[in-house]
């Protein structure tokens, strides 16, 4: 049995415990995001933005540090204008037999964007050189696609784009504080046809004790 069937199932038993109702609302959630990577043109509303920020916001921290901060980009050209270097930025580092090699061809096509039209791009940076800062922005990172999926949002972690936005010459350009590390840039708007849906592998569970 995959984990589809395994959470059907689940959907259809009625659980319970005497300190509180199942929460079903979050495993139908998880099971059923997927990346996108088609969008309509419509801005979502800077209060449902805000929204989702504030839900990113209740990821674990450790030692509640909360070393996060949010860069809100908004408009399809300006993120036009950032996937451009961002693209030029990996051909130029690119490893020889690095895994983007793959890539190549397609970073070099001028109309590849690579926040495929969303309107809305979303850093989280971590804040602090602790660690466990970056880890927590990636917490916080699905949190926020959790949430905005349940708002009818899509999203997708540009990981392209993080090697570029770490550069000062792009923090400079974004107007970033130099001690801002972007973790997760992580695109946002109202999905436009149907995400491709990979299935998951079965999990490897080492398990120990009774």
């Amino acid at each position: 049995m995959d984990f589809q069937d395994h959470y059907a199932n689940m959907a259809v038993v009625v659980r319970h415990t005497a300190q509180r109702e199942p929460v079903v609302e979050v495993l139908e959630a998880i099971y059923s995001r997927h990346a996108m990577r088609d969008y309509a043109p419509e801005m979502p509303v800077t209060e449902t933005i805000q929204s989702l920020v504030k839900a990113a916001v209740q990821a674990p921290s450790a030692m509640n540090l909360q070393p996060w901060a949010f860069a809100v980009v908004r408009g399809r050209d300006r993120l036009t204008s950032i996937s451009d270097p961002a693209k030029a930025h990996l051909l130029r580092t690119m490893a020889a037999g690095s895994p983007l090699s793959s890539l190549r061809e397609r970073l070099a096509d001028p109309s590849f964007d690579i926040f495929y039209g969303a309107p809305v791009l979303i850093i989280i940076c971590a804040t602090s050189s602790e660690a466990g800062a970056s880890e927590d922005c990636a917490l916080a990172a699905q949190n926020l696609m959790l949430a905005a999926h349940s708002e009818g949002l899509g999203t997708c972690w540009i990981g392209l784009a993080r090697p570029w936005l770490n550069e000062a010459m792009a923090k400079e350009e974004l107007r970033l504080p130099t001690g801002y590390a972007p973790v997760a840039p992580i695109i946002l708007g109202y999905p436009k046809g149907q995400p491709e849906v990979h299935p998951r592998q079965d999990p490897e569970i080492v398990w120990i004790g009774e």
